[in-house]
């Protein structure tokens, strides 16, 4: 099944800055070869269901090795059985509606 996530993941007791676990994670999933999206508040990927879990699995247990004691994650998680939809997709259709005419 495919699916599209939002993941973000929060290192907690760890320095102020995020940035080395974020990169750490962005590492990952690319080298899983998954179409993924950063944007300011976490990552956008799509894949196959067990591809991108198994990622998002990889990317806490990377970051407690690197040394954050605990992790707080938020993921939202879409899926269709109608048709298949990708995240290109997604915005496509959004700008394709402000850029059309409006009554």
């Amino acid at each position: 099944m495919k699916v599209i996530v939002d993941f973000c993941i929060i290192p907690l007791g760890t320095e102020l800055s995020l940035t080395p676990y974020i990169a750490e994670c962005q590492k990952i999933i690319a080298d899983a070869g998954l179409v993924h999206q950063l944007h300011a508040y976490g990552t956008n990927i799509e894949g196959e269901w067990e591809g991108v879990m198994d990622v998002v699995k990889r990317c806490h247990m990377r970051v407690h090795e690197m040394g954050a004691p605990r992790i707080s994650t938020q993921l939202k998680i879409a899926t269709r059985c109608d048709r298949e939809q990708t995240m290109a997709e997604k915005v496509e259709h959004v700008q394709d509606y402000l850029a059309g005419p409006r009554a």
